[in-house]
């Protein structure tokens, strides 16, 4: 199954900027899935478990190299967005 997830990412630090790029530049290593960023969010298309796992490894290794940060996801299983 398809599924569209859509990302937003609050960094809980003054320099925002670095931790928000450190996210698009990491969810875009990944293979087989459409990634599109928007001033507001990016978002990420593909097979449901692979695009499941890509976010939830991306969001871990941004929280070890960045601290805390604050993710508000949209996920619409079944539906291609892009």
């Amino acid at each position: 199954m398809i599924v569209t997830i859509d990302i937003s990412m609050y960094p809980n630090r003054e320099d925002f900027i670095p931790p928000i790029d450190g996210f698009i530049e990491k969810i875009n290593r990944y293979q087989d899935l459409t990634i599109k960023t928007f001033p507001t969010s990016t978002v990420v298309q593909g097979e449901y478990d692979w695009a499941m796992q890509a976010v939830q490894e991306t969001i871990a290794a941004c929280r070890e190299e960045f601290g805390m940060a604050v993710y508000v996801l949209k996920v619409i299983p079944g539906y291609e967005a892009l």
